[in-house]
């Protein structure tokens, strides 16, 4: 299959989301006083996760996420703080930290997008998400960058991609591929929305039955065995 329409995810498919998150919220919670220790960092993310997931099922939105993650947080040890103000900080400094990327993801980009024509689709904040992305470097390599926050639905839906697949000029399913390293967002999107999938399995997960990736790699290296950097743009 020749592809020309890359769709890449942007939070640990390119860049290293969890060393941007730790380090922000360390300062986050270092600003209001507290020492961020593991045992913090497991309820916060405990609540995160799954904010974060009746987001993507459609059963909050994206506000609530963003405005209540930090306060039941601290709700949980007891201590009530001003959930939107805590979350304004942290969007700033996720967008001011340095942003690392994953392993090979700056070499793959600046190959690909030679021969190939490159977007991002993220579950994301649209001008935190913009910030990192030209912070790393990676932004310029890009023809447009598609996060759920502007489009109103997020990954997996159907309607995510429905909306992707009108903004791009001379679509074309059967070029298009969608790069990821979630099965529930990036994956199964691709599966709702009949568009090729690559998988990046760097932990050696097992995929259920009922979400299955075109291709699976471990390494964004690996990319060139199924988009060569070579072929005519």
């Amino acid at each position: 299959m020749s592809y020309n329409i890359l769709l890449f995810d942007l939070d640990d498919t390119l860049l290293d989301f969890g060393a941007n998150e730790t380090e922000s919220l360390t300062r986050l919670f270092g600003h209001h006083g507290y020492t961020f220790t593991d045992e913090l960092f497991a309820v916060y993310n405990a609540v995160n996760k799954q904010l974060w997931a009746n987001y993507e099922t459609g059963t909050i939105g994206l506000d609530v996420v963003l405005n209540t993650r930090f306060s039941e947080t601290m709700l949980k040890l007891g201590k009530v703080v001003d959930g939107p103000e805590w979350e304004s900080m942290y969007r700033e400094l996720l967008g001011t930290v340095d942003q690392l990327h994953i392993e090979g993801a700056l070499e793959v980009i600046q190959s690909l997008s030679a021969s190939h024509r490159l977007f991002v689709v993220t579950n994301g904040i649209t001008q935190t998400q913009i910030k990192r992305l030209k912070q790393s470097g990676l932004y310029d390599f890009f023809e447009a960058i598609f996060d759920s926050q502007s489009i109103g639905h997020s990954k997996p839906s159907a309607a995510f991609f429905d909306y992707v697949m009108s903004q791009i000029k001379d679509f074309n399913k059967s070029e298009a591929l969608i790069i990821g390293d979630s099965l529930h967002t990036d994956i199964k999107g691709g599966n709702l929305s009949g568009i090729d999938t690559c998988w990046i399995n760097r932990k050696g997960q097992t995929s259920p039955a009922d979400i299955q990736s075109t291709y699976t790699i471990t390494t964004l290296v690996e990319l060139f065995a199924i988009c060569p950097p070579n072929r005519t743009k």
